[in-house]
């Protein structure tokens, strides 16, 4: 007769951990860091089609890390959670610790029923009318939910991009500092022996602008986003183009 194969909760929950960390650490790191006017996000990501940063509703912003279906998964439920709350209800009734806490219950849940836990870790964003107003929540795929201030960093190298913008950032930073702070920080902290330069082209950036009536999401890419990442001229910094509402 054969034995049972058992395992213990701990090392069950252990190797799942496990599993989802390092699949999460595959994918290349997300930045979002608070600015002068909002929050900003970048992360390198060649691709025009397959976004990892995303808007939810009027000015709450979505970014992720993993397994693209999987988190594309969770920001089309979180659209559906925000759009239905808006109608039933009113939209400043859509909030984004409303939305932290939705997904916090459905990556917890699979993480201790499934078989296989997710692996992806999300920042649920939304701006305020004030920088003191500012929401930024980071949800791991067990379902644990951090209330971030200033700037928060997934996936990669996440402990080495912290360092770099721990010792840059400031409140209150113009759009442009933020940004090449960001890059900055993407390309030192990318594991390889030399930091790298990461071309504009290379980048899939976005932010949620306070000062933007209603809808506060915007892409930046093109022009707009290589005149943000250049240097600012010693009599201040070139103005910023407006852009398309990207979803």
């Amino acid at each position: 007769m054969t034995m049972p194969f058992y395992v213990s909760p701990e090392q069950l929950m252990k190797d799942r951990a496990d599993f989802a960390r390092k699949g999460i650490a595959r994918g290349r790191s997300v930045v979002a860091l608070a600015y002068e006017d909002g929050i900003a996000f970048a992360t390198e990501n060649p691709s025009r089609a397959l976004h990892k940063i995303s808007e939810i509703y009027d000015r709450i912003a979505f970014a992720a890390v993993g397994k693209y279906n999987e988190f594309e998964n969770l920001r089309v439920a979180g659209v559906r959670y925000a759009d239905l709350r808006g109608y039933s209800y009113d939209r400043t009734d859509v909030n984004a610790r409303g939305l932290a806490n939705a997904y916090a219950q459905t990556l917890g849940t699979v993480f201790t029923t499934e078989s296989k836990p997710m692996e992806v870790e999300i920042v649920v964003a939304e701006v305020g009318p004030t920088a003191a107003q500012d929401q930024l929540y980071r949800i791991s795929y067990d379902g644990s939910v951090a209330d971030e201030q200033g700037y928060v960093v997934m996936g990669g190298q996440a402990e080495q991009l912290g360092r770099i913008l721990a010792d840059g950032w400031e409140p209150a930073m113009a759009l442009g500092d933020a940004l090449r702070l960001a890059v900055r920080a993407l390309g030192d902290g990318a594991g390889e022996s030399a930091a790298r330069e990461i071309p504009a082209g290379q980048l899939e950036a976005a932010v949620l602008d306070r000062t933007r009536p209603r809808r506060a999401f915007r892409r930046l890419s093109g022009s707009v986003l290589e005149d943000l990442l250049r240097e600012a001229p010693a009599d201040g910094a070139a103005p910023v183009a407006d852009v398309s509402d990207g979803g």
